[in-house]
């Protein structure tokens, strides 16, 4: 990998047992239009993810569902064999349907299956984290988390996974993981205007777990606000460099991974995660989510 011009946003964290960039790289946007089939520039592709390591990211979050198998299929023609500090990410706990939805699939053989399917298409013999996630696309619903995680703990004992974590899920649910196994990260819908997981982010950097927020930018609706657009051009910047520049200062323990299939758009993240925001810029924007 070669060394980074410059070092990336907000340092490192530890992840389990690995040091990754909390600047990571959410690969979801690689896949075609709504998520589904090949991308239009394959070798665009390529390029993005290869221009992320050697920009110095270690940590790249994906799944098996993304395509379906496409975006991984991309990761692995584009990096394998896996540079050493890289981290790769996954999740469980859906499919894809012939219409582009995102059925659930939590019986212990659907998730069997897609961890195996995850290995595959990674080619690799062991998974660095899975995250089980729950919920619907309308966002976490009540529900024990137990029978889903349990394969998942399963699955880690036999060696095929490393690390276990959580997405789309309620803080009762975050508890009830914890209780029958360690997790070390918890991935959740998060950004300026959607703060219901506060408190959650906070008591998880007390006991040294990451926070990944999903959809740092507003996902298919962008962030819009007057709070933001002021702060953003007293500063010169942009609405969505501020956004991420919040996010990386809102607590040590935020990863971010956003999305882009573009190199320029990878190194104006980068950019704008780095963003220095005054006490006064943050607490204009914390008004934005409150």
């Amino acid at each position: 990998m070669n060394t980074p011009s410059a070092p990336l946003p907000g340092g490192t964290w530890t992840l389990g047992d690995s040091s990754v960039t909390r600047f990571g790289y959410g690969a979801m946007q690689l896949a075609g239009p709504w998520v589904m089939g090949p991308p239009a520039d394959h070798d665009g592709a390529l390029a993005v993810l290869r221009e992320a390591v050697n920009l110095g990211i270690t940590h790249i979050d994906t799944s098996d569902a993304y395509g379906p198998r496409f975006t991984n299929e991309l990761i692995r023609e584009a990096l394998h064999p896996y540079p050493e500090p890289l981290f790769i990410a996954t999740k469980v706990g859906a499919t894809r349907d012939a219409q582009g939805g995102w059925p659930t699939a939590r019986r212990p053989e659907d998730l069997r299956k897609q961890v195996h399917e995850n290995l595959g298409s990674l080619g690799v013999d062991t998974l660095d984290l899975v995250n089980m996630r729950m919920g619907d696309a309308q966002g976490p619903r009540p529900g024990s988390i137990a029978e889903a995680f349990e394969t998942l703990v399963d699955l880690q004992q036999e060696g095929l996974i490393r690390h276990l974590g959580v997405s789309n899920v309620t803080g009762e649910q975050v508890a009830e993981a914890r209780s029958i196994a360690p997790i070390v990260c918890v991935q959740n819908m998060y950004n300026l205007a959607h703060r219901h997981d506060d408190d959650l982010v906070d008591h998880l950097a007390a006991d040294g777990i990451a926070y990944v927020p999903f959809f740092p930018l507003g996902g298919f609706t962008p962030l819009q606000s007057k709070a933001l657009s002021q702060v953003a051009n007293r500063l010169e910047a942009t609405p969505m460099s501020v956004a991420l520049a919040w996010l990386m200062q809102r607590s040590p323990n935020i990863l971010l991974i956003p999305g882009t299939s573009s190199t320029a758009h990878l190194r104006e993240n980068i950019a704008g995660a780095g963003l220095a925001l005054s006490d006064e810029d943050v607490a204009e924007l914390d008004g934005i989510g409150h």
